[in-house]
């Protein structure tokens, strides 16, 4: 689904407005359980592939390869990446099981807000302002429960807030790219799958391209970012912020003194 279906799909939801509440359970045991996990067509964030790909212990070339399809956003020319369903009849998630999801603790951002969908805005303050829709399918039983929440205390008991600030700011990149009204390179698209979906592959590409000759990284950082695969994705929304919009307010590049010629 494209940024721009996402919000016709979001808008066409009732909206779930601040301070009012919603009741919700869902629970193994309950008639729909399960249900929900068919039949999806889920884009993943970079972050969300890390989490998932570091719960099942693969690599990322291999995570990709065996968990997702690939394709290029026609606007942007930016990677897309999407969930890949098992080929059965039900086209359910691959992590599915009779008990529930196989990587729960990690499981993708949507299917942690669900059943709200989330959508944010610039609230001309730096930051961003939330919007919160109800996703009510036929088959959900959830909403017979009694517990009640609104979005912000659901979004708390999802653990949604680990994945706000990297989520939050990767669409702000493609907000970015879009607003340009130039779509990337190529070579900027492959960089960017090497560099927010390999993550892995990207610490070996810094160190290989010695990178940190060429960026103004203090060498406490330059450890995280190759021991840590959370803290490079990290930089890599800051590198590819310098390198996409030369923006230096998160990277700066560093100063190569420039030769001067002889005298004679």
């Amino acid at each position: 689904m494209s940024e721009d279906q996402t919000k016709d799909f979001l808008d066409s939801l009732p909206e779930l407005e601040e301070g009012k509440t919603y009741c919700f359970k869902c629970y193994p045991g309950i008639e729909c359980f399960n249900a929900c996990c068919s039949d999806l067509n889920m884009t993943l964030t970079p972050y969300d592939i890390l989490r998932m790909r570091q719960a099942t212990g693969k690599d990322s070339i291999d995570f990709l390869r065996v968990h997702t399809i690939g394709q290029r956003a026609p606007d942007t020319n930016f990677p897309v990446f999407k969930l890949r369903m098992t080929d059965n009849a039900a086209r359910t998630c691959p992590f599915v099981t009779e008990e529930g999801c196989a990587i729960y603790p990690d499981r993708p951002g949507a299917c942690r807000m669900y059943p709200l969908g989330r959508a944010t805005r610039p609230d001309g303050k730096g930051g961003v302002k939330e919007q919160f829709f109800i996703v009510k399918e036929d088959h959900c039983k959830g909403f017979l429960e009694k517990d009640e929440w609104t979005g912000a205390s659901w979004k708390q008991d999802q653990g949604f807030h680990e994945y706000t600030a990297s989520n939050d700011r990767y669409m702000h990149i493609l907000a970015r790219i879009k607003e340009g009204g130039h779509p990337v390179s190529d070579k900027m698209s492959h960089m960017a799958t090497l560099a927010l979906y390999k993550v892995d592959e990207f610490q070996r590409f810094i160190e290989k391209m010695r990178l940190f000759e060429r960026v103004d990284v203090d060498e406490k950082r330059q450890r995280a970012i190759l021991n840590d695969e959370f803290v490079c994705l990290s930089f890599a929304m800051d590198w590819f912020e310098l390198m996409l919009f030369h923006d230096t307010t998160k990277l700066k590049p560093k100063n190569v003194p420039t030769r001067t010629p002889c005298q004679k």
